[in-house]
């Protein structure tokens, strides 16, 4: 079996780690983001490290990395393969460290919908199907080679929250699927089409606020691709 590093953060990576762990996958380690103070709650982990303390799989969180000790210690557990899901951009001298690379996990149908809220400006655009990819991380975020893709149908009430929730299950058995693949030889990466490209970008507050001059369709779309978080 491959040794696994394994990067991610919230509850939408968890499925992923949890079917490579049930496979029989060795995972010497996840990296997730560092713990955050929780006011009258303590401090905050992520869904990630709660899921790797309940396993006994170590947990490394680097402030920085491209600090050379977090980058000794992932080369010191000789993975020979990475696979990320919901995590911040890697500098290369991460992605590019194990001999079969670094694969990663979009919650869209790449080259569609490249950036970090894929899944909100789907539904905000009334797309009627979505999907998840698998691809090879290169320089550029969400440009690499693709490997595997599945599409989605997006019901035409259905939330960005219920979307995110059927999502990562599927997106589960695609990465699963992948590592096989790998595993076995079997992969042709692909390079995306760049004449179909869009984008979709970080929301932020001001990208919430409603349009009533919109038509009822629009307004709808857009109150669901918001919701439940950050909320229209």
């Amino acid at each position: 079996m491959m040794r696994i590093i394994f990067l991610g953060t919230p509850d939408f990576a968890v499925p992923c780690l949890d079917i490579l762990r049930q496979n029989g996958y060795v995972i010497p380690a996840v990296v997730t983001a560092p713990d955050k103070p929780g006011g009258r709650l303590g401090t905050l982990q992520s869904a990630v490290k709660t899921y790797a303390m309940a396993h006994d799989i170590p947990v490394l969180q680097p402030p920085k990395l491209k600090n050379p000790e977090f980058l000794a210690e992932l080369r010191d557990l000789q993975a020979d393969l990475q696979v990320v899901v919901a995590f911040r951009m890697l500098p290369e001298a991460v992605w590019n460290m194990p001999p079969k690379g670094t694969l990663n996990l979009h919650g869209s149908l790449l080259p569609r919908y490249r950036g970090a809220a894929p899944i909100n400006w789907a539904i905000i655009n009334g797309e009627t199907e979505t999907g998840v990819t698998t691809f090879l991380l290169k320089h550029e975020i969400d440009t690499g080679d693709v490997l595997f893709q599945e599409c989605i149908p997006i019901g035409e009430n259905e939330t960005a929250g219920e979307l995110h929730d059927r999502m990562m299950h599927i997106g589960a058995q695609l990465v699963l699927k992948t590592v096989q693949s790998i595993e076995q030889g079997h992969v042709q990466p692909q390079p995306q089409d760049l004449s179909v490209v869009t984008l979709a970008p970080k929301i932020f507050t001001e990208t919430c606020q409603i349009d009533f001059s919109q038509n009822t369709q629009q307004v709808h779309d857009f109150v669901r691709g918001l919701s439940p978080f950050p909320g229209a």
